[in-house]
């Protein structure tokens, strides 16, 4: 039996967990709130920190939806979906910090359910973390995918395997033929075995992103960086511009159910640029960025190589 209103009240409970943390890490800044409403039915609860000591961008969004029909881009692939009604309901964040040491992230985790008179509802979880670096760190990505793997441990031996290789072809650029980041966890669709099962999934999911993300931010946040250092996160930061406006699914579902576009669009980084026929210098560190870490790699079997 579907229990939405617990899966509400979970996720308007992880808003003041993930955010009443990155306030801790951040020591200085805090969030602001806007509550919104949705012409369509619905609503939201939107919160962005600015201009921190750590972070300078930081948002986290929850945001609960209905209507009486779906957008282009929830039924171009799910035709069974159309004339139905619906609720989606999730939290989302994007994190981008200051320090070109520390990477940005990304996690959401949300639920989906359209229903029809007379016939059985249709619904799933959705939801992931990926992990955007800079100036990568060897042992930071060994760390957030071991917390990954640690997120699906209770639910089959072959969960983070599935959930990371999905992942790693979702935060893909087709036209820069690189990954957005080192990937992380990105599942979609999930109702099986049953609503109890998927739920916990989710929750732990959501629940791991923090012992993910927060040792790392803590690790990096002293390090001294030069302008050169941040002027290249700002050109990297482009990808993830480009990423989010022409293939992410939720920004074009979000715009698309007329969602309210300043929350849609506080994953964009404050301050981006990008440079006409960009090329690092050889052996440099931000050419060992493109060298090995902008593809896939099964980087916890590499940790384990690494060990021995």
């Amino acid at each position: 039996m579907l229990d939405i209103e617990a899966v509400k009240n979970y996720l308007l409970a992880m808003q003041n967990t993930i955010c009443q943390a990155l306030e801790e890490e951040d020591e200085t800044a805090h969030f602001q709130e806007d509550e919104w409403q949705r012409k369509g039915g619905g609503g939201g609860r939107t919160r962005v920190l600015r201009a921190g000591k750590v972070f300078e961008q930081a948002g986290v969004n929850f945001s609960h939806v209905f209507g009486d029909h779906l957008p282009q881009a929830a039924t171009a692939k799910r035709p069974e979906l159309v004339g139905r009604n619906y609720q989606a309901m999730g939290i989302s964040l994007v994190i981008h910090p200051d320090n070109p040491y520390i990477p940005t992230s990304h996690a959401n985790v949300r639920f989906f359910v359209a229903e029809k008179e007379g016939e059985a509802p249709i619904w799933w979880f959705g939801g992931g973390m990926d992990l955007t670096p800079y100036y990568p760190f060897w042992e930071d990505v060994q760390h957030w995918h071991q917390v990954a793997k640690k997120a699906c441990s209770k639910f089959g031996n072959s969960t983070y395997e599935r959930y990371k290789k999905a992942c790693d072809d979702y935060f893909y650029l087709p036209h820069r033929k690189e990954t957005r980041g080192v990937g992380g966890l990105f599942f979609d669709d999930l109702n099986s075995p049953d609503f109890e099962h998927s739920f916990a999934f989710m929750q732990s999911v959501a629940e791991h992103y923090l012992l993910a993300y927060r040792p790392i931010v803590a690790l990096r946040k002293g390090m001294p960086f030069t302008q050169q250092q941040k002027a290249f996160q700002c050109y990297r930061r482009g990808r993830y511009v480009e990423f989010n406006l022409l293939y992410d699914r939720g920004t074009l579902f979000g715009l698309q159910s007329g969602g309210r576009t300043e929350s849609i669009l506080m994953s964009l980084p404050p301050t981006v640029h990008w440079e006409y026929n960009y090329t690092p210098e050889p052996g440099s560190e931000e050419a060992r960025l493109y060298q090995d870490y902008l593809r896939p790699r099964n980087w916890l079997q590499e940790a384990e190589l690494d060990n021995n």
